[in-house]
């Protein structure tokens, strides 16, 4: 067998890695037209940082695993096709800022019948709204040329930081397909490595709709309790220990009941949205409200967290020296798309304060890159005073400590485990007094950065 998978981003990269390890008899060729991200997957710096990820790239590239740009080659030679592109939500048009942009679904599905000859089983390993893979069959079938396809549904469920053991040890690998024996070929790939009861079969279509809803679920766990948190500060509760005295309930468990400055990355806000569309465009108004709230919870959490950082420091942080710790939306991982760091720094600009920012595997372009995005209008515009602003109050620096040298407050925005370790009285003392740390990410503890002589704050704590 020979696999092809269109898109060497986060989630064809690490999959396509694994199957190609796990599987040395098949021949697995990552293809994208971006020349300088497929020049990182052929080098020792890949684009993607994951823990393992490295180990399990070069045990099989130059075996049996490749990355090129020869898209079109990459199509013909193969039995299966993995489609694993971005599908990011739309800013413009019908659906703005809720819809998924299928744009490079379709330019793929196009593609794959034009080269395609033979039988190819094509896999959506992309993020789709429910129904995607009804339009996919109907470009692939008016190819002309007398290829044959089969359509699967095949979600991703990786936690970026965690991709490398979620792949090797899954909790189930879910395909879902209208032909038995195309998705019986794609069960028996995962079932190189990955237990017969882990693999779930559906229809296409519940498929399609259980990657949208997995992740509303978890999204929802996390504005809910951040929700808590705001009601804790107010109270005088303490939101850990809410959270560990609901989470041992073996009907609610602890998972994703941690508070935080918000959460991030590329699923959880695109597929509520994406949700709240598919609801709206099917009449379910009260359905779609409650989703999005979801989104509006988490929005006010990363405001209210900036709120707080300049109501605590005297109500003003313009020209206030400001240490911030991570920009990831998570630890372990580069990745920073929606990442509440994005979002605070932001509004702390427009306060007029001046950022000192560190984070250990996000570079400065990315960050410079993600600040001029936000601040950027619909239109593509960049006024005069936020131009300014990012050249003149936004530094990037090489490590922890210098980022709060001389600042009058840091705020942690990543969880990264050396900021658990750090030596918070070096810290205040490099700072200026009185020294402000507000912790977005509850990794601090308490007592040992009030000992060190900070006045710290953190979430869901009065």
């Amino acid at each position: 067998m020979k696999i092809c998978c269109i898109g060497a981003g986060y989630v064809g990269g690490p999959t396509m890695a694994m199957i190609a390890k796990q599987c040395p008899d098949i021949g697995v060729h990552v293809v994208d037209l971006n020349q300088p991200r497929i020049d990182a997957w052929n080098s020792d710096e890949l684009p993607v940082y994951e823990p393992g990820l490295d180990e399990v790239v070069k045990e099989a590239r130059g075996r049996n695993l490749r990355f090129s740009t020869m898209v079109d080659e990459g199509i013909a030679e193969a039995d299966m096709i993995f489609i694993a592109v971005n599908t990011p939500t739309k800013t413009f048009g019908i659906g703005a800022g809720r819809a998924a942009n299928l744009e490079f679904i379709e330019k793929c599905a196009r593609q794959i019948a034009r080269v395609s000859h033979g039988h190819k089983i094509v896999v959506e390993k992309s993020t789709l709204p429910v129904r995607t893979a009804e339009a996919v069959k109907r470009i692939l079938e008016s190819a002309g040329n007398g290829a044959t396809f089969d359509v699967l549904s095949n979600p991703e469920f990786l936690a970026e930081g965690t991709a490398v053991k979620d792949l090797l040890n899954p909790d189930r690998v879910l395909i879902g397909g209208e032909s038995a024996k195309a998705v019986d070929a794609l069960a028996q790939v995962y079932g190189r490595w990955i237990p017969a009861d882990r693999i779930l079969t559906t229809n296409l279509w519940s498929s399609e709709l259980s990657k949208l809803t997995a992740n509303a679920f978890l999204a929802q766990r996390v504005s809910s309790i951040n929700a808590i948190s705001a009601l804790c500060e107010a109270t005088g509760a303490d939101v850990d220990e809410v959270a560990r005295a609901i989470g041992t309930d073996s009907r609610i468990g602890p998972k994703f009941l941690k508070a935080s400055v918000g959460f991030g990355g590329s699923c959880f806000q695109k597929d509520i949205l994406n949700l709240v569309y598919l609801c709206e465009h099917f009449g379910l108004r009260e359905v779609a409200a409650y989703w999005e709230q979801v989104v509006n919870m988490n929005d006010y959490q990363k405001r209210r967290f900036a709120e707080r950082i300049v109501k605590t420091m005297f109500n003003t942080v313009s020209d206030k020296l400001i240490g911030i710790w991570g920009f990831a939306f998570k630890k372990d991982t580069n990745d920073v798309r929606e990442s509440a760091a994005i979002h605070v720094c932001r509004d702390l600009l427009r306060e007029r304060a001046r950022l000192r920012i560190y984070d250990p595997r996000v570079s400065a372009d990315q960050v410079r890159e993600e600040l001029l995005g936000v601040m950027t209008d619909s239109n593509g515009i960049l006024n005069e005073g936020d131009r300014k602003l990012l050249e003149k109050n936004v530094t990037i620096v090489k490590d922890a400590y210098a980022a709060a040298e001389n600042a009058h407050a840091v705020a942690i925005l990543t969880e990264w485990d050396e900021f658990r370790t750090a030596d918070l009285s070096r810290v205040q003392a490099s700072m200026q007094q009185p020294a402000f740390m507000f912790d977005g990410r509850n990794v601090i503890n308490s007592a040992q950065a009030k000992a060190a002589g900070l006045d710290f704050h953190c979430i869901g704590r009065a």
